[in-house]
């Protein structure tokens, strides 16, 4: 047996994905929304006054449109779920040797033999029969459920986090050339946040900073490309 502590055989990265995937697609929207907008904005107008307007409602939006897709989203998942699970509490009690059989299925797929799947499969269901099932047939355990609220509220601060700093640079940037501003601004922005969830992650750094520049590029090129084709002078 290993001697190490249980948080050390624990930390695994997969622990970390509800949480991650929701503050980085949170932070990268607000980043790549917020900028998006605002170079659209920036490349009608002669003007910063609308371009902060149109910055701070994209941010306002964007994170509480955000938060409550988030929350509808991880909501529909768990209501799926938990039907799921009082359906096979039913299939348990109904056909519980049919039920048994499945499990005992399911391992032997696995690769047990089946003399050895059938032995774990009844043992797992004297220990918890439905956690069993649950974790099993359903495919569903604790690192794949999410909290609703948890993951509305990373994402909808994640947003404002990540907004906030094209705001920036639309408040104390100079107004000329502003929209080229936005753009490098915001593409050095997403160079950190991809290597930081990467990392957090333990994933590859250099795929996740490629990923995140490429598109975040072709988001802001065309939103830009807008303005200018129809370069709409808004002060």
């Amino acid at each position: 047996m290993s001697d190490q502590p249980d948080e050390y055989l624990d930390n695994h990265y997969i622990h970390r994905s509800n949480w991650l995937r929701a503050a980085v697609l949170g932070a990268n929207d607000g980043i790549l929304s917020t900028a998006s907008l605002a170079i659209g904005v920036a490349a009608a107008s002669d003007m910063r006054e609308p371009i902060i307007l149109a910055t701070l409602a994209g941010l306002v939006a964007g994170s509480l449109s955000m938060a409550a897709g988030e929350y509808v989203s991880v909501s529909s998942q768990t209501d799926v779920e938990r039907a799921d699970i009082e359906r096979e509490k039913i299939e348990l009690e109904e056909t519980p040797e049919i039920e048994l059989q499945r499990l005992a299925e399911i391992y032997e797929n696995r690769g047990l033999k089946k003399e050895t799947a059938l032995i774990v499969a009844i043992e797992l269901t004297e220990h918890d029969v439905l956690a069993a099932h649950v974790r099993d047939e359903l495919g569903i355990n604790e690192m794949s459920q999410a909290n609703p609220i948890q993951a509305a509220l990373a994402s909808g601060a994640s947003f404002i986090v990540g907004g906030i700093l094209p705001l920036l640079v639309v408040l104390f940037l100079p107004l000329l050339f502003m929209e080229y501003y936005l753009y490098g601004f915001a593409t050095l922005f997403l160079i950190i946040l991809g290597a930081l969830a990467a990392k957090t992650g333990g994933s590859n750094i250099g795929i996740a900073i490629l990923r995140i520049t490429f598109w975040g590029t072709v988001a802001m090129g065309l939103t830009a490309f807008v303005g200018y084709l129809f370069s709409v002078n808004v002060g």
